[in-house]
């Protein structure tokens, strides 16, 4: 066993992006960890707690960048990444989909292990479900009231009078409301940041509105949470708000550069693929970097710029200008000029590689077992894998 990992810690220490193979998860450890100081650094300014999104990364390793003194508070979108994270010894965590009935007894078993673990509901049925199952006595979590702040998705209106009628259906069965929670999920409509002021403070105002008619009826109501990465990076005044989300922000990818959250150079995560042949009379090249590789996320197709299934670079990570992979199968990626650029394709013999930016981080992600972690900020050696970082999957 010794000598495996000898030979292991050896191979590792010779793997390139240039020798990786393809297609291959790369991400630049230097780009997220300056992706988190600049968001700790604006919360800290706004005198508000952070509770950071992990379903992005998915990876402990990833996730202890965040908490390099600790473990927490984090926030999750499945029960798998309850339990993973937990294993990894996060301890306060907070599940913000809605809870589906036939969960109940999973969160539950993790509240028994002592996580600090809450739920996210918006319906009276899932407040009669929770009040029943704690009948028994057994430990529950804490339960998080979904506010609609925007429209986009699922939640309560801060005013509509369902509010209250949870809230005392969970007191009556025993359950603690710690509070609400919402996402305005409409800012990811935004273009070149326009608006996103706006949006957090609607995203605000709605949390607090519904905190503050909670405890005007008698709940106490501690937690307001609010947060997505644009809202986040654009809020002026969080008061009455004591935690923020968000979770994309340690990656960036190019639907937030659309929205006008980032540049191009901070999105730290991108796909190394490899040139297999060439079409000059079609203007193409083709990779083996598809869409298996980049995910179907066509996130910026709405934008006005559309970057196709990703944004091709050199395999340093500098763009190529207006080149693009235009089309995908699923091993196959096909490299173009943007449609109506004057750009020109760029040299690539058959076997040179690229970095591909994606549309969606949390997509193209998921298409991968392990991150081949660089750090482009060391001169001559952001080509060098210094660790291969699993992520989990599952639900």
């Amino acid at each position: 066993m010794m000598q495996s990992a000898a030979l292991a810690a050896e191979t590792l220490s010779a793997a390139s992006l240039e020798t990786v193979e393809t297609p291959a998860l790369a991400l630049d450890l230097a780009k997220v960890d300056r992706n988190i100081a600049r968001l700790r650094s604006r919360l800290a300014q706004l005198g508000v707690a952070f509770r950071p999104h992990v379903k992005t990364s998915k990876s402990l390793d990833v996730a202890r960048r965040l908490f390099p003194e600790g473990t927490g508070p984090i926030t999750v979108s499945t029960l798998a990444e309850a339990e993973y994270f937990a294993d990894g010894g996060f301890s306060d965590i907070t599940y913000a989909v809605g809870l589906s009935l036939d969960k109940i007894d999973r969160a539950r078993q993790l509240a028994a292990q002592g996580l600090r673990l809450s739920v996210l509901i918006d319906t009276v049925e899932q407040a009669h479900a929770l009040a029943e199952a704690a009948r028994d006595g057994g430990a529950m979590p804490a339960v998080l009231i979904e506010i609609d702040c925007d429209g986009h998705r699922g939640g309560v209106l801060p005013d509509d009078p369902a509010l209250l009628v949870i809230a005392v259906m969970l007191a009556r069965g025993g359950v603690n409301l710690a509070g609400v929670l919402t996402h305005a999920g409409e800012s990811y409509n935004a273009r070149g940041g326009d608006g996103l002021p706006e949006a957090a403070e609607g995203e605000r105002a709605a949390a607090v509105a519904a905190a503050q008619m909670l405890r005007a009826a008698g709940h106490a109501a501690p937690v307001v949470s609010v947060g997505s990465t644009p809202t986040a990076h654009f809020a002026r005044d969080l008061t009455g708000v004591t935690e923020v989300r968000a979770g994309v922000f340690t990656f960036f990818d190019l639907v937030m550069h659309g929205i006008g959250v980032c540049e191009v150079d901070d999105i730290a995560v991108s796909v190394v693929a490899t040139v297999i042949g060439h079409r000059p009379e079609k203007g193409w090249i083709l990779t083996d970097g598809g869409w298996m590789a980049m995910s179907r996320d066509r996130g910026t197709q709405r934008h006005p710029v559309d970057q196709g299934y990703g944004l091709v670079c050199d395999i340093d990570g500098n763009p190529f200008g207006d080149v693009i992979v235009e089309d995908a199968s699923q091993e196959h990626g096909i490299i173009k000029v943007r449609p109506g650029s004057d750009g020109t394709l760029p040299e690539l013999p058959i076997g040179a590689r690229v970095r591909i930016l994606p549309n969606h981080a949390c997509a193209t992600c998921a298409q991968h077992e392990v991150y081949n972690v660089v750090d482009g900020s060391a001169t001559g050696q952001g080509r060098v894998i210094t660790a291969q970082w699993p992520r989990m999957r599952g639900w």
